[in-house]
């Protein structure tokens, strides 16, 4: 996976499709990210650079509750590239 700022977009496109709400703010996380589960809000830290906020995402998707039914193709294809790339790092 390229880390460069389209593939943020599309990640980021996941979350919005997945009725998810992803904010950059600043604050203390110990792993770049706070989830409101309630909410289905994501805050992840805003003085991360396109590298980090894309690491982010990859280990934060696989542990939210994601319906592949609302994403578009697109973003289906991408979603199973990152389930799989997650259970192969386990």
């Amino acid at each position: 996976m390229k880390y460069n700022q389209t593939t943020l977009q599309k990640l980021e496109r996941i979350l919005s499709e997945s009725g998810y709400v992803y904010r950059y703010e600043r604050g203390t996380f110990q792993s770049g990210y706070c989830i409101l589960e309630q909410k289905r809000v994501v805050v992840l830290n805003k003085f991360l650079n396109a590298e980090g906020r894309i690491n982010t995402l990859l280990e934060l998707i696989p542990q939210l509750q994601i319906s592949i039914d609302m994403l578009t193709q697109e973003s289906q294809k991408l979603y199973d590239e990152v389930l799989k790339a997650s259970l192969a790092t386990e």
